[in-house]
């Protein structure tokens, strides 16, 4: 236990918390599920937070060594966040580290699948597998969700760290 934690009860906030916040309610703003026709569902939310989480992740990978800190910090805000989400969901202190061991998977995939679909020009398939996790949705939801996270990504790139290590996004 940290001086901070012992001083006054709870740990020190994460350097990513505001940034991670942020992309919370980024992914959870009604056009995804409305317009863009994603699941409102516990995975459907999971999927949104993980795609936004995703852009800014990579926007931050571009960086290399100077957001190394804040990426990983995103990371252990993550991992806290689907912690609390599976315990208020009733899955059990045995089952949670397992969930999250997957979920951190799924964002991993998620990521370099994002990487490749932007890098290619391309972002449907990475989208229709991580985000209706298979199944064809309505082109127009497609479309509205690919050009919502393109715009995202590539707003995302004329931003500092700076501002997005405040909690800011574009």
């Amino acid at each position: 236990m940290g001086l901070f934690q012992r001083l006054f009860g709870k740990a020190a906030p994460r350097e990513g918390e505001p940034l991670y916040a942020a992309i919370v309610e980024r992914a959870r703003q009604p056009h995804w599920y409305v317009e863009g026709g994603v699941p409102d569902t516990i995975d459907g939310r999971f999927d949104m937070v993980a795609a936004v989480l995703a852009m800014v992740l990579l926007r931050l990978e571009s960086d290399g060594e100077r957001s190394a800190a804040l990426s990983a910090s995103l990371a252990e805000c993550f991992i806290e966040d689907m912690d609390v989400q599976l315990r208020q969901q009733g899955v059990g202190d045995i089952m949670v580290g397992k969930h999250i061991g997957k979920m951190m998977g799924m964002l991993g995939g998620r990521l370099g699948a994002y990487r490749d679909g932007l890098a290619g020009g391309d972002l449907d398939g990475a989208i229709v597998r991580n985000v209706w996790r298979g199944e064809t949705p309505p082109p127009a939801a497609l479309a509205h969700v690919r050009e919502g996270l393109v715009g995202f990504r590539s707003d995302l790139n004329g931003m500092g760290a700076d501002r997005l290590r405040e909690g800011v996004l574009p």
